[in-house]
């Protein structure tokens, strides 16, 4: 018995129904997609394997057929403030996070492995990040991260948690290891950072301090133009409101 708790139940349908709400109310100008070959190639990444042998590329098929174009200036990527990214990229309105692409939203939030030499999913139980690394989940999301990378351009946002114990930009982290080293410099314009304090919480992390400061160090020996914003006024109303 692993770990972290088991499959989401009713997983199959919940992958496909959320494939096809994208796909015809929340943002049906990707066009017309297989969500039945798309849950396939999703589960056929990770079933009657050892589930601590998955790997990213396990995913490539699933990502083949679900894969969109992210319009430009409109990424945004982040670490340790996923609710808040969420309201603040309002499912694509405002900004397109990798929530809410095609590949991210028909996942997100959810839980799932399966068992070697078994065609069924494990409802009980799942191995976590700490008890191996190459488990579906996380594998999952490190192809999903590389690929939303590779397809952002025009201006970059980075939504991150100046209130974090261990630092606004966490190493090793998803954007650290799998984002930022898919970027495609040359398509784009600018990344601007934004350090958000969680409200009556500590300010540990701020702009040209800390962790965000060899961030900022990071993208700038790599070429791209960085501005960065402490509590960026917008997104601080978003944080008041709730």
């Amino acid at each position: 018995k692993w770990e972290g708790e088991g499959t989401t139940q009713n997983l199959e349908s919940i992958v496909i129904g959320r494939c096809y709400d994208y796909i015809r109310i929340v943002n049906p100008a990707v066009g017309e997609k297989n969500c039945s070959e798309i849950w396939e190639a999703f589960k056929n990444a990770f079933i009657n394997k050892d589930p601590c042998s998955i790997l990213p590329k396990d995913y490539e098929l699933f990502i083949n057929l679900s894969l969109h174009a992210i319009p430009p200036n409109k990424s945004l990527f982040w670490e340790n403030n996923q609710l808040l990214v969420n309201s603040l990229a309002d499912r694509g309105r405002r900004y397109m996070s990798i929530g809410d692409t095609l590949f991210g939203f028909v996942a997100d939030f959810l839980n799932w492995c399966g068992q070697a030499n078994s065609p069924g999913l494990d409802y009980e139980s799942c191995p976590t990040t700490l008890e191996c690394e190459n488990n579906a989940v996380e594998s999952f999301w490190r192809m999903a991260s590389m690929t939303y990378a590779q397809h952002s351009s025009g201006m970059i946002h980075v939504l991150l948690n100046g209130s974090s114990v261990g630092g606004a930009y966490p190493q090793p982290g998803f954007f650290a290891d799998y984002e930022i080293p898919n970027l495609q410099k040359d398509k784009i314009s600018r990344i601007a950072i934004w350090v958000m304090d969680d409200i009556e919480r500590p300010d540990i992390d701020s702009c040209g301090i800390n962790s965000v400061k060899t961030l900022e160090n990071r993208l700038k020996s790599l070429g791209f133009d960085v501005t960065c914003t402490d509590n960026y006024k917008s997104v601080m109303f978003l944080l008041c409101l709730d």
